[in-house]
């Protein structure tokens, strides 16, 4: 197995967790509560779906590889201004850096 796959798939399936998780426990919905986005929750929920099916298919289909890390970077880039924004520690807001530079990383890869 390649970094690629590797790294592809460790992101995929945390992506599937986080969504199955967001529906299963409070903890996560309130974060959105607290940082005034409720509203926005379904949809990034739905975009994180989005990004971890694309990861997964492609592995097969390199454009779509692309395509969805950069969204997930991008997404997990919001998500780190948000929490600094609203005066997060740099500790708390590591997850949604190591997924940025994660995903980063496998649009790099792709692109090679």
């Amino acid at each position: 197995m390649n970094a690629t796959i590797v790294c592809t798939l460790f992101s995929s399936i945390s992506f599937f967790l986080y969504v199955v998780m967001y529906f299963v426990t409070d903890n996560l919905q309130n974060d959105f509560k607290r940082f005034e986005l409720e509203q926005f929750g379904l949809l990034v929920i739905f975009l994180e779906l989005l990004g971890a099916l694309g990861l997964m298919i492609g592995l097969k289909y390199n454009p779509l590889l692309t395509i969805s890390s950069l969204g997930l970077a991008l997404l997990m880039l919001c998500g780190f201004i948000v929490r600094i924004y609203f005066g997060d520690s740099i500790w708390i807001s590591l997850p949604a850096l190591f997924y940025m530079l994660l995903n980063g990383y496998i649009c790099y890869l792709s692109l090679r």
